[in-house]
């Protein structure tokens, strides 16, 4: 039992789901997406926790090159391929309220993009992970540019840019790293044991990095986020904030640390900063915004900072906090959009000064709205609060006075988050609220779930620290920066 057939199973149900009619397909697209998720589960039963990697298959891919089609599972990838398989389908079943113009096309882009980021997720060779790289971004292309709001061609050629142009100097960091490699070769063990100079490993760190950077986002380079966030249509937006931007934290870990451990010891505190102010200027455009879905991508980008400055920290407590956080951050990120697309699809915007009092009539959905916000708030027994707890525990070893600025996105966090839902979910209704009919079928379902995962992952969250603790520690012990 290999990973292919996870990473093979997506496109394969991509190219079926074309066949279905439109209302079918939405059933068809869950249906395989459900099946995933099980086959994701049996991997995981099998799963030993400990350092190696597993289930690996390693195929000559473009012999003279070098290239093989290696990809495999140790425990932080386990942590991205179930993240990965958890939230497609929920992202599906809240698209159930939705009639998309040719629907077989946005369900398979959606299953297509799946199998891209689990390439990403499981590859252990160089240009293996650069192919699924770019294969995870087509398919949100065009999700964004067919299906997005009026501004959406200006705002995802952007995007596009940003992205492509990140993904150019990653290719040129791997190509790199391959021709000062012995034996000519993308292997990712080979680059970990490729002892470079540290004038070498700057290139590399800084090639991985624009691309990591520009993904997560990290500020600077975070200006393509907002936007795209807004102009897409949710799932798309689900879809890019609950996994795609955990690419960019994952290639850290993966890629860019291990390969250039001289280059983190010398830019450490560089990102670190870039990452703190990042969750300072976040949190404080997020106080202005009046856009719900806009609120909450400036609010991502914050919890984004923290999980950089965690894993830049270097130790185990960042690494196991980034890991357990990107899991919680793509539930409660997932959750905050859908309660979002549930208030614009019935009142016609998002604008939240023209809200107030659903909670009245709407009892069920005000409790799902204020257990999301909790979790990402990071309330002791919700999701969010270990992996911010562990995450503020590494930078405080770091540096303490970059912890307390840093610990400003749970305050802040708390501040922005309690009072949109005070000013949507409470007070007195007005015409246009008045008439807000409570969540049910799907729409009940996909929140009872992520609600579900918030309590359960809250308040026991050792099975998931259990499941990539050996490999974060093997990671963290061999690669010694101090």
């Amino acid at each position: 039992m290999t990973v292919s057939i996870l990473i093979f199973l997506p496109v394969i149900a991509a190219l079926a789901v074309l066949f279905f009619k439109n209302e079918t397909a939405k059933h068809a697209a869950l249906f395989f997406s459900v099946i995933e998720l099980a086959i994701a589960g049996v991997f995981l039963s099998k799963f030993v926790p400990d350092a190696s990697t597993q289930f690996i298959v390693n195929v000559q891919w473009i012999y003279n090159f070098g290239i093989y089609f290696n990809a495999g599972i140790d425990g932080i990838s386990m942590i991205m391929v179930l993240l990965t398989t958890l939230l497609v389908p929920i992202i599906i079943l809240t698209t159930y309220k939705h009639q998309y113009r040719n629907a077989p096309s946005f369900y398979a882009l959606i299953l297509f993009m799946q199998a891209g980021l689990l390439v990403v997720f499981t590859a252990l060779d160089g240009f293996l992970f650069y192919v699924g790289w770019e294969a995870a971004l087509i398919p949100i292309y065009f999700i964004c540019s067919l299906w997005g709001g009026e501004n959406r061609i200006r705002i995802t050629i952007k995007f596009f840019i940003y992205t492509f142009a990140g993904s150019l100097f990653m290719l040129l960091g791997i190509i790199y790293m391959y021709l000062l490699t012995p034996g000519k070769t993308y292997d990712l063990h080979a680059f970990y044991n490729n002892h470079l100079t540290p004038e070498n490993q700057n290139i590399v760190f800084w090639a991985f990095f624009l691309a990591f950077a520009i993904k997560m986002p990290l500020f600077p380079f975070h200006t393509w986020q907002p936007d795209t966030y807004t102009e897409s249509p949710t799932a798309g937006t689900m879809m890019l904030s609950g996994i795609m931007l955990k690419m960019g934290i994952y290639g850290v870990i993966r890629w860019l640390i291990p390969n250039a451990p001289a280059g983190l010891l010398h830019y450490q505190n560089l990102v670190i900063i870039l990452a703190v102010i990042g969750i300072v200027y976040a949190s404080i455009i997020a106080f202005t915004q009046t856009d719900g879905k806009r609120l909450v991508a400036y609010s991502s980008i914050a919890h984004v900072g923290l999980i950089a400055a965690g894993i830049f920290a270097w130790n185990m407590q960042g690494l196991q906090g980034a890991m357990i956080q990107m899991l919680s951050h793509g539930i409660n990120v997932v959750g905050m959009f859908f309660i979002w697309d549930i208030i614009s699809t019935r009142l016609n915007t998002r604008d939240i000064s023209q809200l107030g009092g659903i909670a009245k009539g709407a009892p069920h959905f005000a409790i799902a709205f204020l257990i999301i916000v909790l979790g990402t708030v990071a309330l002791p027994l919700t999701n969010g609060f270990i992996g911010e707890f562990l995450l503020l525990n590494s930078v405080y070893q770091y540096n303490i006075w970059v912890a307390a600025i840093a610990g400003l996105t749970i305050i802040f966090g708390a501040v922005y988050m309690l009072r949109m839902y005070k000013k949507v979910m409470q007070g007195e209704t007005n015409e246009l609220t008045a008439v807000f009919a409570d969540v049910h079928g799907s729409e009940k379902i996909a929140l009872g779930i992520i609600c579900a995962l918030i309590i359960g992952i809250g308040i026991y969250p050792q099975p998931i620290l259990h499941i990539s603790a050996a490999a974060v520690e093997n990671l963290v012990h061999t690669i010694n920066i101090r």
